[in-house]
């Protein structure tokens, strides 16, 4: 039994050590080109949650991790098959019914670990503050959490199955990363996107949600062919550490009508 697991933890020990901060992993299912499984966004928060939960009840924190959710927006994804798409709105409500969970077992702190690109989870915050006495923290790992380091361990910049996603998967789970099986290369597209025809939006005056159908060949955004598992494994250390210093930031913090400020 690990303790920072509540899915593997039993009720006489929670009875017994009550928590101050749980974690929530959001990911989901969908195409990442055609290497890399449906299930990317989930495996990686899932293993960022795990370790960053591992460290920082080493260091005392009062931190459990939630069961992941595997599910998230999909619209501009849906003429690929089985990207499976959940709305904001329903998002929200399960959202508002587990924030109510936790504040009636007095677990007053939640971070929202999000690792999908089509979560927009901000409004969420504004939305939900001061629920049930739950203070909301959201942590979109892609961008925050390592947004600084991108540069220093990748070569090139993408945003959905390209060096960093390719990486990160060879570091955790390489088994489901698919490769060509006489020369090990990765079978891959480029990870090559379109423009649109309107300037304003290429230049970045106007914004829409992407049809990734328009947008892609095969749902990548960005070449994965200089992945490797070392980079992988460097951003998932940065991600935990960060991720620990904040989770036992919070668990140590006290809670009054000022918090956090």
């Amino acid at each position: 039994m690990r303790p920072w697991i509540l899915e593997e933890v039993n009720y006489g020990h929670v009875k017994a050590n009550p928590y101050h901060v749980a974690v929530l992993p959001m990911g989901a299912t969908e195409p990442h080109n055609l290497h890399l499984p449906y299930g990317t966004d989930t495996y990686q928060v899932n293993a960022i949650a795990r370790r960053a939960c591992a460290e920082a009840t080493a260091k005392g924190a009062k931190v459990v991790m939630l069961p992941a959710i595997p599910y998230g927006t999909e619209t501009n994804m849906m003429n690929f098959p089985l990207a499976m798409n959940v709305l904001p709105s329903t998002l929200l409500a399960v959202f508002r019914d587990l924030i109510d969970s936790l504040g009636r077992h007095n677990v007053r702190r939640l971070v929202i670990l999000n690792g999908h690109g089509g979560n927009d989870f901000k409004p969420f915050l504004r939305e939900l503050y001061g629920r049930a006495g739950v203070h909301l923290f959201l942590c979109d790992w892609f961008r925050g959490l390592s947004a600084d380091a991108h540069a220093e361990i990748f070569e090139t910049r993408d945003d959905h199955a390209g060096e960093v996603e390719t990486s990160l998967m060879l570091h955790i789970a390489p088994n489901l990363v698919a490769r060509d099986a006489e020369t090990g290369a990765l079978r891959a597209d480029a990870g090559a996107t379109r423009a649109t025809r309107l300037p304003s939006i290429n230049k970045g005056w106007l914004s829409i949600t992407r049809p990734w159908h328009l947008l892609t060949t095969n749902s990548g955004s960005g070449n994965p062919m200089k992945a490797t598992a070392e980079k992988g494994k460097s951003m998932m250390d940065l991600l935990v550490s960060r991720l620990t210093e904040s989770l036992v930031e919070l668990s140590a913090a006290e809670l009054d009508e000022k918090f956090p400020f």
